[in-house]
């Protein structure tokens, strides 16, 4: 059994939180772009410089080195029988990019969770994160940014994604654990099964 998943929500949803805790539950790796163009930056690579730079303006790092580290991270051993992918696609190319790489492979998305959060709620969550975080990249206006780029070019994929019949769209308001149980029960309503031993 396999479980192909993309989680889907603008900045400050909860998608990193719960992509985790779903690729837990379906014993699937979850591929965050966030995460490791993060260890990138820590880690000092070239790489990691270029991404600091647009990170910190609140910008995106471009769809051929997004799609280029991707596809290499889907392409090792644990990500065979199924991933969970938090952050990628985010925009039409990169859809097209993915549908490509996963056509090649005789692949395609199993599910497309999408957490539907308010914009204010987005906007509180990510103020308090970088408080207690002490995220440099979470000023009010880098945050006001990447929503804008969220709702500008992220929220058009998931019009191709329904009209494949893929996405379940979930409350993203609650308890870390009443979001998971929604998640996992649309999944499961889909026939994808949890990992035995969760």
């Amino acid at each position: 059994m396999t479980a192909r998943l993309l989680i889907v929500g603008p900045q400050g949803s909860g998608k990193g939180t719960q992509g985790v805790r779903i690729a837990e539950q379906f014993g699937i790796p979850a591929v965050s772009t966030g995460d490791m163009f993060r260890a990138a930056v820590a880690g000092g690579s070239e790489l990691g410089t270029q991404v600091k730079a647009l990170i910190e303006a609140g910008n995106l790092v471009p769809d051929e080195l997004t799609s280029a580290v991707v596809r290499d991270r889907l392409a090792q051993a644990d990500a065979a029988a199924g991933f969970l992918l938090d952050g990628y696609p985010r925009n039409l190319g990169q859809v097209a990019d993915l549908d490509a790489f996963l056509t090649g492979r005789d692949e395609q998305l199993d599910a497309v969770i999408e957490l539907s959060v308010p914009r204010a709620e987005s906007i509180a969550r990510l103020s308090l994160r970088a408080a207690e975080q002490g995220r440099t990249d979470d000023t009010e206006e880098a945050i006001a940014n990447r929503l804008a780029i969220y709702e500008r070019e992220t929220a058009p994929i998931l019009g191709v994604y329904a009209e494949r019949g893929i996405v379940d769209e979930i409350d993203g308001v609650g308890t870390l654990d009443e979001i998971t149980d929604r998640i996992v029960a649309a999944l499961e309503a889909r026939g994808l099964a949890r990992a035995a031993a969760v």
